[in-house]
């Protein structure tokens, strides 16, 4: 018997932290990590060390493995690590992929380290993050039906109803179980270079024929610009860690507690550089990104899916230290009309909102819903109703503002009248009606002209914009009730916040009275 084993013997805590060591600093092989160390490429620990506050990292599951007989003396933690730690001092539940451990493919026992982590994180009320980079499902081992059964999407997930908040950062190449996590997420990170899709580009090529690289496939570019799949994309490991604690900062860790409020308090004094950055003439263009960051309080608002449906701004924000949901129509691109991917971009940050009791800001400057035959292929009537209906639903505080137009059924989808928002307010040049009032008058001009000559055309095409005119001012929708108030664009932040403070202490629902904390995530 050699020393070593007599020691084991004799002192089994020195057993245990030896084995621990081992597990925590050789993971799947101390010649891959070496080999990591070289490239500059972090492992799972790295990550999740950059994650949280330094030395708060409490693993769970440490000596979990394979089931399977030959594997166990090489397959620490099955290809998952996770644990318990904080950010910015509060708890939060950390898993994710080891790829040192057969490239962090998920089989039975892995599977099972990240459920009980889910498991523990819900019971405690707590954040729920997760590092990405899995090559997928691992065969052998999920060939029969035990193994898919263990490894298929976590129902609990599916029935989460966003009890606490979930957070994916996609780091590598992430296929199957980690991309399925993201797609329950709240929140997605994606860093430059990794690769976020259902199933790898080889399974592609074997079954179908069809030949397509990495970042064409899932890359950062595809999922920030074209499917909306991710909330941010990042140049650097460390850009996501800051986004993901970020993020988190705006949010209660749970769907019981309140949102933490800051301790800023905004400037009510009259700003009338807040109007100076919107164009009196309702075709010029601004950016409402610039516009919502001027509005909350400085450094606070936080753009989500910056890149996908630009003609509709959406991220969280502090109003007088509150957190607060913020949704824009941006006549910087498109003229801010809505189309279906604003449409799902709003009901995202609105479902978020909506579970975790942030109040909405609604900032209105919308010509119509997009018409052709592209959007209408693309489902825009559903969407349209579903954006509608989300409103409907939503028992978290809204507030609006009018800015310069609101035509036709955008005008009730950016929380117009009569769908139950907390303060409805527009600035006294705004226009509020069926249609462009432009566009009004030239379909009406166009049908009188054959029962008239050119100069009672004329007179009746003056008669009619001097009547939409009229029709369309604000003061028209104030007269009848369907707007709160016409304020002074440089009152627009002071009667934000005095309604803000005065919501703070409405009787908040609890999470199973939040209808949207049930609907899908993506």
């Amino acid at each position: 018997m050699t020393e070593d084993n007599e020691n084991a013997q004799t002192d089994p805590v020195a057993d245990l932290h030896e084995r621990r060591r081992r597990i925590r600093e050789e993971m799947g092989g101390a010649d891959r990590v070496a080999r990591m160390r070289a490239d500059e490429i972090p492992t799972i620990r790295d990550h999740i060390d950059g994650l949280l506050d330094d030395g708060t990292f409490r693993e769970l599951g440490t000596h979990s493995r394979s089931m399977r007989l030959e594997d166990r003396h090489n397959t620490p933690g099955d290809g998952k690590v996770g644990g318990e730690g904080e950010i910015e001092g509060r708890p939060v539940a950390i898993g994710g992929d080891d790829i040192t451990v057969k490239k962090g493919s998920s089989a039975i026992v892995g599977s099972r380290r990240l459920h009980r982590l889910y498991e523990r994180a819900i019971e405690r009320g707590m954040p729920y993050v997760y590092v990405g980079e899995t090559g997928g499902g691992r065969i052998p081992d999920l060939i029969g039906a035990e193994g898919i059964a263990e490894v298929a999407p976590d129902p609990e997930l599916a029935r989460r109803r966003r009890q606490i908040p979930m957070a994916t950062v996609i780091v590598g190449q992430s296929f199957g179980g980690s991309s399925f996590q993201s797609a329950f997420s709240d929140f997605v990170v994606q860093v430059r270079g990794s690769v976020l899709a259902v199933t790898s580009p080889r399974v592609f090529e074997i079954a179908t024929g069809e030949v397509i690289g990495f970042e064409e496939l899932g890359g950062v570019d595809v999922h920030s610009r074209i499917t909306g799949q991710i909330d941010l994309g990042v140049e650097t490991f460390e850009e996501s860690y800051l986004a993901i604690r970020r993020w988190l900062s705006y949010l209660p860790p749970n769907a019981w507690t309140s949102a933490p409020r800051n301790e800023f308090r905004a400037d009510l004094e009259p700003d009338d550089s807040l109007a100076a950055m919107v164009p009196s003439k309702r075709t010029r263009g601004y950016d409402m990104r610039r516009f919502s960051a001027a509005l909350c309080d400085p450094g606070s608002f936080m753009e989500l899916q910056p890149g996908y449906a630009r003609n509709l701004t959406a991220g969280l924000g502090r109003l007088d230290g509150f957190s607060v949901g913020i949704i824009g129509n941006n006549p910087m691109f498109n003229a801010g009309v809505l189309d279906p991917g604003a449409c799902r971009k709003a009901i995202r940050l609105m479902c978020l909102c909506d579970a975790f009791n942030l109040p909405v800001v609604f900032l209105m400057d919308v010509p119509g819903f997009m018409v052709g035959k592209a959007v209408e292929h693309d489902r825009i009537l559903a969407l349209a109703i579903r954006f509608v209906e989300a409103l409907g639903n939503m028992s978290t505080p809204t507030l609006t503002v009018t800015l310069r137009k609101g035509f036709g059924l955008a005008f009730p989808a950016m929380n117009g009248s009569g769908l139950g928002s907390s303060g409805l307010y527009s600035w006294p040049g705004a226009e509020i009606g069926f249609m462009d009032p432009e566009v009004g008058v030239n379909v009406a001009y166009a049908a009188r002209l054959d029962e008239m000559d050119a100069e009672e055309a004329e007179i009746e095409r003056a008669r009619m914009i001097s009547d939409i005119s009229l029709a369309t001012s604000p003061y028209e929708a104030a007269g009848t009730l369907r707007i709160d108030e016409v304020i002074d664009p440089a009152d627009t932040r002071r009667v934000l916040v005095n309604d803000l403070r005065q919501l703070d202490g409405r009787r908040v629902p609890q999470p199973e009275e939040r209808p949207l904390s049930y609907w899908p995530t993506v």
